[in-house]
């Protein structure tokens, strides 16, 4: 448990640093992410769940999903008391790793057809050269960034959700979690 807890918060800066919105993967600033809408942080992250379970079910096999809830973070350089942005980061573990061959290329042909556009697909930057996928929907103001990490026991794959950037309604306050 401690491994991976170290692995996320390991790789949470570093995929912070990636992903920072929809259209995250172009040279935008961060005063560019796209807007999301108003929301309270709660109701944000009850949003970047629905997401998450619908990626979910793109998997195509069962599974067990780590219990990780949405995080909210700083919206770049907007300020702190007015913007914010949703992550939710989790994994996905099966009983019979070999259901694992060609769920990347499943996701990729997959999301597409749910309103996801592919920006990135192929070996990350790590030494275990993981198969990475980076999309982005532009009408739910959310991207994702799939790893799949074979050589981990068990082998996963790891999901970071990232919304654009929120504003908070008027007279209410951002929670922070």
């Amino acid at each position: 448990m401690k491994k991976k807890l170290r692995v996320v918060v390991l790789t949470l800066p570093m995929a912070l640093s990636t992903l920072t919105g929809c259209a995250m993967t172009d040279t935008k600033s961060s005063d560019d992410m796209p807007p999301s809408g108003f929301s309270t942080s709660s109701e944000a992250a009850e949003s970047a769940r629905k997401v998450s379970s619908q990626l979910y079910n793109l998997i195509g096999f069962k599974g067990k999903a780590s219990d990780t809830g949405p995080g909210v973070k700083e919206c770049g350089k907007k300020d702190p008391e007015k913007y914010f942005q949703i992550f939710h980061s989790w994994s996905f573990t099966s009983t019979s790793p070999e259901q694992f061959e060609g769920a990347m290329e499943q996701l990729k042909s997959k999301l597409p057809k749910q309103g996801w556009n592919v920006v990135k697909y192929g070996p990350d930057s790590s030494v275990n050269k993981n198969l990475s996928l980076t999309a982005d929907n532009e009408e739910k103001k959310y991207s994702v960034n799939i790893t799949y990490q074979a050589k981990d026991n068990p082998p996963n794959l790891n999901f970071f959700v990232v919304s654009g950037c929120y504003q908070i309604p008027d007279g209410q306050k951002i929670e922070r979690f």
